[in-house]
């Protein structure tokens, strides 16, 4: 007997129909002799619909009734995929987040899961129940509702896993795997049968919408067999493992992401403990910065760029209006029309070139490099957003990711 877990995003629970087919997916599973253990998120643009009404009234809410209004979606949820399995004639038991329990940090709109509580599920599994649990929420130490940011659900199965000691954990999607680069902008794409954890971690924080980055990084941390799949149609997915045969491969895949927006301080003062003023007052305010490049120092001024998320941007540019009047810099401007691409491969590890063939192919294009950064696997750059597709579509072709994963070894 296995415990399997189970989460099904937005998409898959989308209506009645969708609810039934998940419900009838854990059955199958729980028939085959597994427990189950299955994670849903909200009704597809549910969240979406509760942020609208808390952006309806205020631009900067108290995030701490925000987390309460936006957490109500996945209740719903929870309860008809219940009273589906039921309906199939297996005991099923539904939980919310802070039932269980996901026992988080007290950093609203994007808490930290510090401790999941799992003895409630094992006495339920261990009953023959299928058991159902609302993804994206938590409890803090205070008893206040908590959510886990977009995507949080994903952490929440990853979790759940890690903690039960899971044989596996399946993420069901809208997709059917992790793709070469998305193929709603390049049409031959293709999808990858394995990826490894440091890929996936990059493509994640780079913008590939497929897991949210701190399931990939729980699924690393406790060896968590992950596997990603469509809900809607029958196939393997894409696993997710600690070794991978893309080590043979330079490049991996192409992501892009355009919910990022720049910001630049110029003139400011090149003295120690300047950074520190600028991006401490950027922590206080819970303001997650991405790309910092610092220009090189000339009469004692330097400028400073850096991203944010979109959705930051404007606190972010309220928060370093103040700031940057007390270290005394000369400005602070902003652009939220960029977007970000990166090429991804643990085979950069061990070739070189990447870099210049990347840039030489943009250039090509007449594509503009506003900032660059790179680690060990992988090279991103900032360029104007109307360029995004353009730069994705030619770079896929110039590392030719249209070809089998068998193809690019070979070659």
């Amino acid at each position: 007997m296995a415990l399997i877990v189970q989460k099904y995003g937005g998409t898959s629970v989308g209506d009645l129909d969708r609810i039934r087919n998940v419900a009838s997916k854990a059955v199958a599973e729980h028939k085959a002799g597994n427990q189950v253990v299955v994670v849903v998120s909200a009704m597809s643009g549910e969240t979406n619909r509760l942020v609208a009404l808390v952006d309806g009234l205020s631009r900067f809410p108290n995030l701490r009734e925000y987390d309460t209004v936006v957490s109500a979606g996945e209740q719903i949820s929870i309860g008809l995929v219940s009273i589906a399995v039921e309906n199939m004639g297996i005991k099923c038991r539904s939980y919310l987040g802070w039932q269980v329990k996901f026992i988080t940090d007290s950093t609203f709109s994007k808490a930290r899961i510090r401790e999941v509580e799992g003895f409630r599920i094992r006495r339920d599994l261990d009953e023959g129940c299928i058991v159902v649990v609302a993804g994206f929420q938590g409890i803090d130490d205070m008893g206040n509702i908590t959510t886990l940011g977009r995507g949080g659900s994903d952490t929440s199965a990853v979790a759940l896993a890690a903690a039960l000691k899971a044989d596996r954990c399946d993420i069901y999607t809208d997709v059917d795997g992790v793709y070469t680069t998305d193929p709603r902008i390049e049409p031959r794409a293709t999808k990858l049968e394995r990826i490894s954890y440091d890929e996936m971690l990059e493509m994640a924080s780079m913008g590939a919408k497929v897991l949210q980055i701190r399931s990939v990084e729980m699924a690393k941390k406790y060896r968590v067999p992950l596997r990603v799949l469509s809900s809607l149609e029958e196939g393997t997915g894409t696993l997710l493992t600690e070794d991978s045969e893309m080590e043979r491969v330079v490049v991996s895949a192409i992501t892009s992401d355009q919910n990022e927006a720049k910001l630049t301080i110029k003139g400011v003062p090149d003295r120690p403990g300047i950074a520190a003023a600028i991006f401490g007052s950027l922590a206080e305010a819970n303001v997650n910065v991405d790309m910092i490049i610092q220009n090189v120092s000339e009469n004692g001024e330097t400028d400073v760029s850096f991203t944010v998320s979109k959705r930051e941007y404007q606190l972010a540019m309220n928060v370093l209006d103040e700031q940057v009047k007390k270290i005394g810099a000369r400005s602070l401007g902003g652009n939220p029309n960029i977007s970000k691409v990166s090429v991804v491969g643990v085979g950069m590890r061990s070739h070189s070139g990447v870099a210049q063939r990347m840039f030489s192919c943009l250039a090509r294009e007449n594509i503009n490099l506003q900032m660059i950064s790179t680690s060990e696997i992988k090279i991103s750059v900032v360029i104007d957003e109307k360029y995004t597709e353009l730069a994705v579509r030619t770079l896929h072709e110039e590392f030719e990711l249209e070809k089998s994963l068998a193809d690019r070894i070979s070659a």
